[in-house]
C-alpha cells in the first residue's frame, strides 16, 4: 500500500491551532497594552486632581500661596504647622505633577514659579532636617535645588533675593 502524501500544514501542525495561538498571542499583548494605557490615564488622572486639591488649598489660603515666611514663623506653632503642610502638599502635587503628566519640562517650570515663595522656608527646614527633601523623588529634589539656585538661597542665611 503507497504511502499517503504529507501537505505542508499537516507537517507543522493544523492551521486552525497556529491562527488561534496567534491570535491568543495579539490578545494578550492587546490586553497588557490596554492595562499599562489604563494604569497611565489613572495616575495622570490622579496627579491632575492633586494639583487641584493644591490649587484650592492656595486659593482659601493666599498668604500661604504667597508666603510671607517672616511674618508665618512669628505667628506662632499652629501657623507653623499648616504652613509646613501647606508647602508638603504642594511638593507632592509638583511631583506628581511632573512624574505622570506629559509636558514634564511645562510643569518644572510651573512649579518652580509656585516655588519661589518657599525657598527661605525649604533652606531652613533643609538646614535643621537635612533627610528631608530623600522623601521627595529625584525630580522634586532637582526642581528645589534649581530654585535656590534661581532665587540666590543659600544657607546660613535662607533669604531669597527679591522676587
Amino acid at each position: 500500500m503507497a504511502a499517503k502524501k504529507e501537505t505542508w500544514w499537516q507537517r507543522f501542525g493544523n492551521v486552525a491551532q497556529i491562527a488561534s495561538a496567534m491570535v491568543a498571542i495579539f490578545g494578550f499583548a492587546a490586553i497588557l497594552f490596554q492595562i499599562n494605557e489604563l494604569r497611565h490615564n489613572s495616575r495622570a488622572t490622579s496627579a491632575r486632581q492633586t494639583y487641584l486639591g493644591y490649587m484650592d488649598m492656595a486659593f482659601k489660603n493666599p498668604n500661604f500661596a504667597e508666603a510671607d515666611y517672616d511674618k508665618i514663623r512669628a505667628a506662632g506653632k499652629d501657623e507653623n504647622v499648616r504652613y509646613d503642610m501647606f508647602v508638603t502638599y504642594f511638593l507632592y502635587a509638583c511631583e506628581e505633577a511632573m512624574l505622570s503628566l506629559e509636558a514634564k519640562k511645562e510643569w518644572h517650570e510651573a512649579c518652580e514659579q509656585d516655588l519661589k515663595f518657599h525657598v527661605a522656608f525649604l533652606c531652613e527646614r533643609l538646614k535643621t532636617e537635612p533627610e528631608y527633601l530623600a522623601t521627595y523623588s529625584r525630580a522634586t529634589q532637582d526642581l528645589v535645588k534649581s530654585a535656590f539656585a534661581r532665587y540666590g538661597v543659600t544657607p546660613p542665611a535662607c533669604k531669597a533675593r527679591k522676587i
